[in-house]
């Protein structure tokens, strides 16, 4: 699999033990702005999206450690064996702490479930709904003996929790990345050291996703007025900004309490 060579640039060899953050989708939204806040001395960034970014990899700090792997996440199996090969060979003892966020995901064309076509149905519940799922087993299983604090993190939708014409994929997608949140911490409760996992709700982006929404045809999106609605009155959130509180929630010492949660009820 492809990936850029990693860019480290420390002053010495010996280094203070690092916390190691793994983030799909982050080469642009959300997705791009946790990256370039994670990106920080002390830390270490894998970065997984189909393409890697020059503006990221321009802004490395010293301390930091980032690896942007340009993989396609609707191959779900071959990104998930490309991680556990990695977190295999690695010395846990580098790492204070270790923690999965998993943000990638994408709308298929805005259409009624009869009108749309099954091979982009399929790939956007590869990349939302799979891919998640098999990374997520990929880092468990790989850092199952490792006693440090692991966190997962999915990136959800409030489209997960109430239904929406026109929207059958992605409210599937994340439904079920909600449900086997659930699931999943379950299975790590009864583990010693086991990881503590959430599926949190971002809240309303202004992001390219947005844009698809408000601009689709009212006759085949009926929500399609209340999302233009949302940016004509300054209702939605920035990348940074919900960046910000995504990662303010991962690092609460209650995270995973609730393995599935709302930002906004914070």
């Amino acid at each position: 699999m492809p990936s850029s060579a990693p860019i480290t640039n420390d002053a010495a060899h010996a280094q203070p033990p690092q916390h190691l953050f793994i983030l799909s989708g982050s080469s642009r939204g959300m997705g791009l702005a946790m990256a370039q806040q994670l990106l920080q001395p002390g830390h270490t960034l894998i970065g997984i999206a189909r393409t890697a970014s020059a503006e990221l990899q321009a802004q490395a700090p010293q301390g930091a450690t980032l690896e942007q792997w340009t993989l396609d996440l609707a191959d779900a199996p071959a990104a998930a064996d490309r991680l556990r090969q990695w977190l295999d060979g690695l010395d846990a003892s580098r790492f204070a702490s270790a923690a999965l966020i998993n943000n990638a995901g994408v709308i298929p064309p805005i259409a009624p479930l009869s009108d749309s076509d099954p091979a982009v149905l399929a790939q956007a519940l590869r990349v939302g709904l799979e891919a998640p799922m098999l990374l997520t087993g990929a880092f468990l299983g790989a850092t199952s003996g490792w006693t440090l604090p692991r966190k997962v993190l999915n990136i959800s939708s409030g489209l997960g929790r109430r239904p929406m014409a026109s929207q059958s994929a992605y409210c599937a997608a994340k439904a079920g990345m909600d449900h086997f949140t659930r699931c999943v911490a379950l299975d790590e409760a009864a583990r010693p050291h086991g990881a503590r996992v959430c599926s949190l709700a971002p809240g309303v982006i202004d992001t390219a996703m947005q844009t698809q929404l408000r601009g689709a045809a009212p006759e085949r999106f009926p929500d399609a007025g209340n999302f233009a609605a949302l940016k004509s009155q300054g209702m939605l959130t920035s990348p940074e900004e919900a960046a910000r509180r995504v990662l303010a929630w991962l690092q609460r010492p209650d995270f995973g309490q609730q393995p599935v949660a709302d930002v906004r009820e914070g």
